[in-house]
């Protein structure tokens, strides 16, 4: 036999390593380039006395600063509760926590919580994942995956992690417009009768600090054989008499099929979870990658959100001073001429309306005033709407607040930005 000719075909180009690096850079400066690239600060919070905390960016030793855009709402990260029961859990039971929930990973830490999470909810039962971001992928993309010609109905503006849980879910999709009920409904009608719904929604949204109509999202429910997924991260341990959130403040709890919530925020530890009736539980757990595949969290963490959890269904102070000094900050906002949008909840944002702004501003704050504010850009929230996020805690003073206000003021005029007359 003749043997082949060698193929004409040039080989390949390979790519060399400078290749890629530019690629890495030219997606680097275009962040840059819009005011959108993030830079993370380094501190360590003093425990104990937050929010105060020590700033290590750009100093010969720590500089003493004052936080106020910490997520942990309630300084519950700080209390003595739960600083010993994560102590008494390490000396206890060690770091780790061996693994996933169905190999070596389940303690009895971990299913004391579920417990205290589904009776805060009212629930039959709840599960834990290692974030507030992975309850709700998981749990939305397998509930789409279990039910046959699933059509997810999501609010424009929920969680990213909430997205990525319906896009990974492969079903359809329809999007209405925030908080409205008419635009809900118009699409809920022209849906197939026949097949399964859902109705996605969060109770309080973090970037405008406006509360959903949950009592109406649940009378279309009903009316249009939907289901139900509420997330209540930025609710749980703030509102209702036990801290179960807006849907237990407005006694809606018992209406919603599914609530997602966060150890991270309120509760002031780490993790997420979602509360049902218990074959909804037993699904998730038994059919969701993201819970099946994941180490569980250290039981020196649950430890830590279960005396948090146990303490904030009985106590309202932390939740009544919280409030206290969010309205107070707001009220000295306004009366600055200060540009903060509207709020009937605990976050309290400032419109800047510009990238380069945001961010200058907060730098002068640190630099100049030792106050820790991030700013939050696209795609957090849409461009043009850039701002700051001030989350006031049971442990701002007065004194801290009007600081605050003072130098927002300063920087306003210097940086020639409107106040309101």
């Amino acid at each position: 036999m003749t043997p082949k000719s060698a193929s004409t075909t040039p080989a390949p180009r390979r790519q060399s390593r400078a290749h890629y690096d530019v690629i890495f850079d030219a997606a680097l400066a275009k962040l840059q380039d819009e005011g959108r690239y993030r830079v993370f600060i380094d501190i360590l919070r003093n425990k104990g006395s937050f929010p105060d905390a020590r700033c290590f960016a750009g100093h010969n030793g720590p500089k003493p600063i004052v936080v106020w855009c910490s997520n942990d709402y309630l300084s519950m990260g700080q209390h003595p509760k739960v600083i010993a029961a994560m102590e008494q859990a390490l000396h206890d039971v060690g770091a780790g926590s061996g693994g996933t929930r169905n190999i070596g990973g389940n303690t009895h830490y971990h299913i004391n919580l579920e417990l205290e999470l589904a009776d805060l909810h009212g629930k039959e039962g709840a599960l834990l994942f290692t974030s507030g971001y992975i309850s709700n992928d998981a749990t939305l993309s397998t509930l789409a995956k279990v039910l046959p010609g699933c059509v997810i109905f999501s609010d424009a503006l929920n969680h990213a992690s909430m997205i990525a849980g319906i896009q990974s879910s492969g079903c359809a999709k329809k999007v209405w417009r925030h908080n409205d009920i008419a635009h809900l409904e118009e699409l809920l009608i022209e849906a197939d009768p026949a097949v399964p719904k859902l109705i996605a929604f969060e109770s309080v949204y973090s970037m405008d600090g406006d509360v959903a109509p949950i009592h109406e999202i649940c009378d279309l429910a009903e009316k249009y054989s939907a289901i139900t997924y509420l997330d209540e991260v930025h609710a749980v341990g703030m509102y209702g008499l036990r801290g179960g959130g807006i849907s237990e403040r407005d006694g809606a709890a018992h209406r919603v099929t599914v609530i997602e919530g966060t150890l991270a925020k309120a509760i002031g530890v780490m993790g997420g979870y979602i509360a049902a009736d218990r074959r909804i539980i037993d699904v998730i757990r038994s059919y969701a990658p993201g819970f099946i595949f994941t180490t569980s969290l250290s039981p020196v963490l649950v430890a830590g959100a279960l005396a948090s959890v146990r303490h904030l269904k009985s106590s309202s102070a932390e939740r009544d001073r919280q409030q206290a000094t969010a309205a107070m900050l707001k009220e000295q906002f306004v009366n600055a001429g200060l540009p903060v949008m509207p709020s009937s909840t605990h976050i309290v944002p400032l419109m800047v309306g510009d990238p380069v702004k945001a961010k200058q501003i907060s730098d002068i704050l640190l630099a100049e005033y030792g106050i820790y504010v991030q700013p939050i850009n696209y795609p957090t929230v849409p461009r043009g709407t850039e701002r700051l996020r001030f989350t006031p805690g049971p442990t701002h003073s007065a004194a801290m607040v009007r600081e605050l206000t003072v130098a927002l003021s300063e920087i306003w005029q210097r940086l020639d930005m409107c106040l309101a007359a």
